[in-house]
């Protein structure tokens, strides 16, 4: 096998996973098609630009994005050097200022001897070891070429999500459980409505901020999969006949069948996390907070995750993605970054760094390490890898993720069930990245 790492996208993960392999001694080409060829987004050549916000969101340890950035520096990301090095004012978030960002990041990268920067556009998946890294907004040939080998049927375009709700923070006095009809077991929890709450909501939705779609997202149709929002502003009773249909329900506070119902599916198998059905949505986040709180059994309601629309390039990973990242059918073939299904910048990052490692391991004739699903690294790769099929969706790294903490399920506090997580997951990455090192030397 050559000893020669091919790496196509310069993003995030892209950049990460060339990053981690060319520290561990590997030779490195990274295929990176801007300036030559721009996407909808991209206004600058440079590697790892941020498109979107230039915020890393919540820099505190004990939230799910502050522990990712704790084990992706432990690791020695090169994403994460350089968003300390530009960091800017915001709070307990980290946010960097994007133009030093991307330089920083785009001189550490074409001045390292190990890594080659072709500044061209790659058509075709390569029959050597590779990283695919092109992201959300993959060229439309190397989507022809992915494709080819898992089929158009398993590679979406936009990310239609739901809200994600911590299961403790739900009034279990004010839902009750079942399924429409009695059909199956009493899998979803339901939240009923009177005429009136149903009204209430209906004008708050009507009347909520909404995030625009950016210009070359506004042609794409989501009639399969409308946001609230935009089925609430058909008509009053739309969403009656659509995920709040209460048909085949009966409330047991009352005997009789709500006016309308918002269903709950859980998220996991630890049934910790739950899923708002059919309520993908272009809400603010701000506002996805106040309206949803509106409905009952959810005044308190902590979001794991909120809803969102976008576009976007993932494959269905439960059916084709290894735990080491390599695709099923394509065992030379690593998938890293957004292109997985994970949502948001530092869980892309966290892509390309195991994939990264993983594929220097290789070239190094050694085998992959299991990364702990109790670390924020293994919890995303266990969404990935193991979600059920059918309600795959992207998702970026909360605490819902995480297996169960067997010690934690009596403890009422939240603040320590969340301070053990976290304690758990660094000494589990830490007892990884020994074991990794010592496979290395």
């Amino acid at each position: 096998m050559t000893e020669t790492l091919i790496v196509i996208g310069g993003g995030l993960a892209g950049s990460e996973a060339a990053w981690q392999a060319a520290q561990r001694g590997v030779q490195v080409i990274l295929y990176e098609m801007r300036p030559e060829k721009l996407t909808e987004a991209h206004k600058t050549a440079s590697l790892a630009e941020l498109v979107c916000s230039n915020s890393l969101r919540s820099n505190d340890l004990y939230t799910g994005p502050g522990l990712l950035k704790k084990e992706l520096s432990m690791a020695g990301s090169l994403i994460m050097e350089a968003a300390y090095a530009t960091a800017v004012p915001a709070g307990s978030a980290l946010a960097v200022d994007r133009d030093k960002f991307a330089e920083f990041i785009d001189t550490k990268i074409t001045d390292y001897p190990k890594i080659k920067v072709l500044r061209e556009e790659c058509t075709e998946l390569p029959e050597g070891l590779t990283v695919l890294a092109t992201g959300p907004l993959t060229s439309e040939s190397m989507t022809t070429a992915l494709s080819k080998r898992i089929g158009n049927d398993y590679l979406y375009f936009y990310d239609a999500i739901a809200p994600i709700i911590d299961a403790e923070s739900i009034d279990y006095q004010k839902v009750f459980r079942a399924s429409r009809y009695g059909k199956g077991g009493a899998d979803y929890l339901n939240c009923p409505m009177s005429r009136e709450e149903y009204g209430l909501f209906y004008q708050a939705i009507i009347g909520a901020e909404k995030v625009n779609p950016r210009g070359f997202e506004e042609k794409m149709v989501f009639e399969g999969c409308m946001p609230i929002e935009v089925m609430a502003s058909r008509g009053v009773d739309t969403m009656r006949f659509g995920p709040m249909k209460p048909v085949g329900l009966t409330d047991p506070h009352t005997g009789r069948e709500p006016h309308a119902v918002v269903q709950l599916r859980t998220e996991n198998k630890d049934m910790t996390a739950y899923n708002m059905v059919g309520f993908q949505t272009r809400l603010k986040w701000p506002e996805q907070k106040r309206v949803f709180r509106m409905i009952n059994g959810l005044e308190n309601a902590e979001f794991l995750r909120f809803g969102s629309i976008h576009r976007n390039t993932f494959i269905h990973s439960p059916l084709f993605l290894n735990k080491d990242l390599t695709l099923k059918m394509s065992p030379n073939l690593y998938i890293a970054g957004q292109m997985t299904g994970v949502e948001g910048y530092i869980e892309s990052t966290a892509m390309g760094l195991i994939a990264g490692m993983n594929a220097a391991l290789r070239l190094q004739g050694r085998e992959a390490v299991s990364v702990p699903e109790t670390t924020a690294h293994g919890a995303l790769i266990r969404h990935i890898t193991e979600s059920e099929g059918r309600h795959f969706q992207p998702s970026n790294i909360n605490f819902g993720l995480f297996p169960v903490l067997e010690e934690a399920r009596k403890i009422r506090d939240k603040k320590l069930k969340k301070q053990l997580l976290v304690e758990r997951a660094i000494k589990d990455w830490e007892e990884y990245l020994l074991t990794v090192s010592k496979i290395n030397l």
